[in-house]
């Protein structure tokens, strides 16, 4: 897990657009009104989960979306440790999801990613560190 303020290694992240791609087409997905998460589970493949994260233009202007990206991975790393290992995750910001940063911050897109990860199974249900 990654120190709050960290960038993640270059191996956890999603950088190459035929990475997205491969997760979009192959991977499946779930969506709340704030946000789409979409997961591939890599074949053999046991390392730690990979994210990239998607913010278009309707959700705001750069600052807007450059925040929720950064608060995207800063929610995403805290919950790492709850979610299956070998899986690569693309989250893809609504429009919605710019108010909620802006109203409820972290703690708002922290509860509509966990809620988009258990709809979607990948929640492994296991308590993380407090």
């Amino acid at each position: 897990m990654n120190a709050p303020g960290r960038k993640a290694p270059r191996r956890q992240r999603l950088s190459r657009s035929s990475e997205f791609d491969r997760v979009y087409r192959e991977g499946r997905s779930h969506a709340n009104r704030y946000l789409v998460v979409h997961a591939f589970p890599r074949p053999n493949d046991r390392e730690e989960a990979r994210l990239g994260v998607s913010v278009g233009r309707k959700v705001g202007g750069a600052v807007e979306r450059n925040r929720v990206k950064r608060l995207l991975r800063e929610v995403f790393w805290k919950e790492a440790d709850r979610l299956p290992d070998g899986h690569d995750f693309v989250i893809v910001a609504r429009p919605d999801a710019g108010g909620l940063a802006r109203e409820r911050g972290e703690t708002g897109l922290a509860e509509a990613l966990a809620e988009a990860l258990a709809g979607a199974g990948l929640s492994s249900g296991r308590d993380g560190p407090e």
